[in-house]
């Protein structure tokens, strides 16, 4: 199998010979691949890529998929409040 032909993450266009590329130059967990690849960062979210790219790198460094799989949520630095995405001419548009 060429691992130029496995794509990993369709929404990026991402390859197994990029990310085993990625890995051989030092990028050795999942937050740094993220950010190197956009793996993860296209409209799925990485419903389909992130878990297959715990796996493999789990697998190259010779560790279980908890030590590498640690999703991070990240909470916005500014909350923003609803009443600024709720229009105030709502019930001009409703009829």
């Amino acid at each position: 199998m060429d691992p130029r032909k496995v794509i990993i993450c369709r929404c990026e266009n991402v390859t197994l010979a990029d990310l085993e590329e990625a890995i051989e130059k030092g990028y050795r967990d999942l937050e740094s691949l993220k950010r190197y690849l956009r793996i993860g960062m296209g409209p799925c979210q990485g419903m389909h890529c992130l878990l297959f790219t715990a796996k493999y790198l789990a697998r190259r460094l010779g560790k279980s998929v908890e030590e590498v799989y640690l999703p991070r949520n990240r909470v916005p630095l500014n909350p923003v409040p609803a009443r600024y995405f709720i229009r105030r001419d709502w019930r001009e548009m409703t009829g």
